[in-house]
């Protein structure tokens, strides 16, 4: 579990754009170990939000501080999921993590979660917030992640791409599931800039672009516009 608020900066942009960008960072940062050989991985979310939208709403309204709840897993393994809460406060986020096995994963998706309540703060916090606001599992995103890391600073950039998203549906877990592109553009990317205190010139030079500009998307928001 993270508990330190970190700046996040974000920009849509082209494919063009990402192969300008990659050899620069390739030749500066270094690739996440946890990719694969390919120096890629995939993550699958489902995100949360209650009968009212609360989450979207606020998102959408630009809401200085607000949360997000969603279970995560990745490459297609099904066997391991992270429980995840989200909060931001202007252009500072934080994230809290809870593993869960794919047993417990599938009781949250049943709305059974009062054994949440005698483990950790995270997992009874979840439970609250699901009992108070409704919470139900609304949409799924998948994308592709390639990423990058640079010491000073605890700098994170990656390249997300692919962004495709589809509705939940209860049987996720065992079916084939058909989705969509959720970007705007063919071959958009989303470019993520995460760091601590403050972030290095180097790592600021590199990711200039002419034509990128920094803004708030959320791959959360652009899903939900399909349902």
């Amino acid at each position: 579990m993270d508990g330190t608020y970190r700046h996040e900066l974000k920009y849509q942009i082209t494919p063009a754009d990402y192969w300008t960008l990659r050899p620069r960072l390739r030749a500066v940062l270094h690739p996440d170990p946890h990719a694969g050989e390919d120096g890629t991985y995939r993550i699958q979310s489902i995100y949360f939000d209650n009968y009212q939208d609360k989450a979207l709403r606020e998102k959408a309204g630009g809401t200085a501080k607000r949360e997000k709840w969603r279970i995560r897993w990745y490459n297609n393994d099904l066997s391991f999921f992270m429980l995840e809460k989200k909060m931001k406060v202007d252009s500072l986020c934080m994230k809290f993590d809870a593993a869960l096995t794919g047993g417990e994963c599938r009781r949250i998706l049943r709305n059974d979660t009062d054994w949440m309540l005698s483990r950790g703060d995270l997992l009874r916090e979840f439970c609250c917030r699901q009992r108070a606001q409704q919470l139900r599992p609304r949409v799924i995103v998948s994308y592709l992640r390639e990423p990058y890391l640079y010491g000073p600073g605890n700098v994170r950039v990656t390249f997300d791409s692919d962004i495709r998203t589809s509705l939940y549906e209860q049987d996720f877990l065992g079916a084939e599931r058909v989705d969509i592109p959720a970007m705007d553009g063919p071959g958009s990317l989303l470019l993520e800039v995460k760091y601590d205190h403050y972030l290095p010139a180097v790592v600021q030079d590199l990711i200039q672009i002419g034509r990128a500009r920094q803004g708030a998307f959320s791959k959360y928001v652009a899903s939900r516009r399909f349902g």
